[in-house]
């Protein structure tokens, strides 16, 4: 890695060289953030993950300037162009705008309008123009008809001479780059609905006649408009008023009066209209859709994240519901492990209404299988199976809890699905994954395409390769986060351990398949194609519960294990004494254990670690429940107090989930009694919130909601009561009556 490019980065990032050093080469030797976030603390200064990931991006950003660089420069000797100070300028160049604009006007191009006056020999012409000197322009065309040339007259001349100034002009870096911060600065978003559109496209109502700021765009409503435009319902716009661009061009080209200059201003027009402008719009277009994609998928990362690290139930047998009306509710019975023991077809609603007949299956169920929870899908008769369960006065008392179902009918119809339960039907399927989600939110949802999990929007509008790469992270953040339990854990989730991937992880089930449970972590290295470099990498965030060194069930990673057998070699005590004994660890130096390579902040996790090894970071699960007799949207009033669940969070709100198959929208100002700036301030994917409802609109499908103490503040908001009828319009003689009385009062 160059050292001009660590000293950018460092400097922009406000960070050590050493620092960025440091993590540039630890990523070229094959590690993971997780990895060196968390085992090479020493190395990074002890950056976290989200400073590490930004010096990669930035180092990538930095190296495909330098490649795309060297490029234009082989291209420029190769024409025969790269003069001092042409090549000057290509180094200079500090982004890739400023170094296209350089090499646009040697960029190898179509033929154009200014090429065919260049043919035409009009190129002499035009610089004496460009000049603009006293000269006559018409007496000066005269030398350059030329009827074989199809140049018939003065006029032709100087019609041709202007399309080279033009192109000059739209080329010219200077200009290039003041028009685009005007652009950037005064650009505006113009829609239109097309013409005969307006029905089709009712979901872009308020895009039909809109103009705002492209600098002030959120993220929404730019992929909205661009969404509306796409699907033929929206024209848009996106440039500065003409007079905002034009006058500045003048005072940047135009040198006089002159009537060269007039021509000279012409083809600067002509230029900016033609050429300039469209190339400046398509530029903003792609700015503004790089900025809305790179929020969009940074909500939609956050969101998944919080519904990954949502609280598991853990280790408990579930009786899992994929509930249905027609064609029934399909149960699963579940071992802790989550292990399908049973499962069977219950029709407790219309038309077929068994409900006797399905109440005794589900108790026959419970007590067969010692089931300790029962998870319900929140999906088509959710809300009136939950009813149904609790009617049945259960003789113990089983928590029973909705689970977002969201992506769980494509996890059914996956590949995964069917390399686990080839023989059993989708909607069983199905069930299993409404239980296990239950159980451990992380393990079934990395089976699911996150883009499919139903916490993001616009997802298929943005960059494709950036959200798959964004989400991928994500998961592989949150799966190291936790750590994984070896011998349990699926093939779909030890692929995001980091240094392993599918490849291996299919290869650890197979050994695990054949030879039984592994003992140690040392094991791993048996495994087929698992090499040093790979067991460095993941062996610190796999465990093994109940392995003889109890070490192996921490996050103390191998590589330290000699640091700790010293730790207990002095204190006179095993591992296990050192682990369950305070007194023990307090009387630990931990300066005496100082190495090159072991610092004070590993020590430090260490000895953490030691306190509570293996500890879950997830919070303890809490059932939530949905308020009784409100399952639709048609059973919301104005007014009513409810418990909800957040399901997605955006820049302009949070929806929620308040059991009546639609989510509401809390809307960004009713978050909160403060001013907040951002949803997240306050609210996070699966937390529990209490809701007032303050409008349903049937029609347009909308349930708007807020959190405020007080959501009737405001006259506009208040519900609405019944007017009382305005007094009778008093007549002559009362009117006379009252006023009497009110001069009598105030003389």
């Amino acid at each position: 890695m160059a050292l001009d490019l660590i000293d950018k980065v460092s400097r922009e990032l406000q960070l050590r060289q050493t620092q960025v050093k440091a993590v540039a080469q630890l990523l070229a030797e094959g590690g993971t953030i997780p990895f060196i976030a968390r085992y090479r603390k020493e190395a990074t200064g002890s950056l976290d993950e989200v400073e590490i990931a930004s010096i990669r991006d930035r180092l990538q950003q930095l190296e495909e300037l330098e490649k795309r660089r060297a490029a234009i420069l082989k291209s420029l000797e190769e024409q025969g162009n790269l003069s001092l100070e042409l090549k000057s300028a290509v180094e200079k160049a500090q982004n890739m705008s400023e170094l296209e604009d350089v090499y646009l006007p040697y960029k190898p191009k179509r033929r154009t309008k200014a090429t065919i006056a260049r043919e035409k020999g009009l190129e002499p012409l035009a610089r004496l123009l460009y000049e603009q000197g006293r000269q006559d322009p018409l007496q000066e065309a005269a030398a350059y008809v030329d009827p074989d040339k199809q140049v018939l007259n003065e006029e032709d001349a100087l019609s041709g001479a202007c399309d080279i100034i033009a192109e000059w002009t739209s080329e010219d870096s200077e200009v290039r780059a003041k028009t685009r911060a005007l652009f950037v600065k005064h650009g505006v978003f113009r829609t239109k609905v097309i013409k005969g559109k307006e029905e089709e496209g009712i979901k872009f109502k308020d895009y039909f006649d809109w103009s705002e700021p492209a600098a002030k765009a959120p993220s929404h409503r730019v992929l909205a408009m661009r969404r509306g435009e796409k699907e033929l319902i929206l024209s848009m716009d996106l440039a500065p008023a003409d007079d905002e661009v034009i006058p500045q061009l003048d005072r940047m080209i135009i040198k006089n009066q002159s009537a060269c200059a007039e021509w000279v201003r012409k083809a600067l027009i002509d230029g900016y209209k033609r050429l300039l402008k469209p190339s400046m719009e398509t530029e903003l277009r792609l700015e503004t859709k790089k900025k809305a994609d790179e929020e969009a998928i940074r909500v939609f990362a956050e969101n998944l994240r919080q519904l990954l690290l949502a609280s598991p139930l853990g280790e408990k047998s579930v009786l899992a519901i994929d509930p249905g009306f027609r064609t029934g509710c399909k149960v699963a019975a579940l071992d802790p492990q989550g292990k399908l023991l049973e499962y069977t077809n219950i029709y407790p609603h219309e038309p077929q209404r068994k409900t006797q007949e399905s109440g005794a299956i589900i108790r026959q169920l419970l007590e067969r299988h010692h089931s300790e929870a029962i998870a319900i899908g929140n999906g088509t008769a959710g809300r009136e199976t939950e009813q149904w369960l609790r009617s049945l006065r259960l003789e113990q008392s089983f928590p029973v809890i909705m689970v977002n179902e969201s992506g769980a009918s494509i996890y059914s119809a996956s590949e995964a699905a069917r390399e686990e339960f080839p023989d059993l039907d989708l909607t069983v399927r199905g069930a299993i994954s409404i239980g296990r989600r239950l159980k451990d939110p992380l393990a079934e949802l990395v089976k699911i395409d996150p883009k499919s999990i139903g916490v993001g929007q616009y997802q298929h509008d943005v960059d494709q390769n950036q959200l798959k790469s964004s989400l991928d992270e994500v998961v592989l953040s949150c799966v190291n986060g936790v750590g994984v339990e070896l011998n349990t854990a699926s093939r779909h989730l030890l692929a995001y351990v980091s240094g392993l991937g599918p490849q291996l992880a299919g290869n650890i089930v197979a050994y695990r398949e054949e030879n039984g449970p592994f003992k140690s972590r040392q094991d791993l290295l048996k495994v087929s194609r698992l090499g040093g470099k790979a067991f460095e990498q993941c062996a610190g965030f796999l465990r093994i519960r109940g392995a003889a060194n109890p070490l192996d069930s921490s996050a103390v990673h191998p590589e330290s294990y000699p640091v700790v057998e010293q730790m207990a070699l002095d204190l006179g005590c095993t591992f296990h004494e050192l682990m369950s004994t305070e007194e023990l660890r307090a009387k630990l130096n931990l300066q005496k254990y100082q190495t090159e390579k072991v610092g004070m902040p590993t020590l430090k996790d260490i000895l953490a670690e030691l306190a509570k090894p293996g500890r879950d970071p997830r919070e303890q699960f809490e059932i939530i429940q949905f308020a009784e007799g409100v399952n639709s949207p048609e059973d919301l009033r104005q007014g009513m107090k409810l418990t909800g669940i957040v399901t997605n969070v955006t820049n302009f709100g949070a929806f929620v989930d308040v059991g009546v198959h639609q989510d509401g929208l809390v809307h960004l100002s009713h978050l909160a009694d403060r001013f907040i700036k951002h949803p997240s301030e306050v609210v996070s994917v699966a937390q529990k919130v209490e809701v007032t409802v303050l409008e349903v609109d049937l029609p347009r499908k909308r349930i708007s909601l807020s959190m405020k103490k007080e959501p009737f503040a405001t006259a506009s908001q208040a519900p609405r009561k019944e007017k009382k009828p305005l007094p009778e319009k008093p007549v002559e003689g009362d009117l006379q009556a009252q006023l009497a009385k009110l001069k009598g009062k105030f003389g």
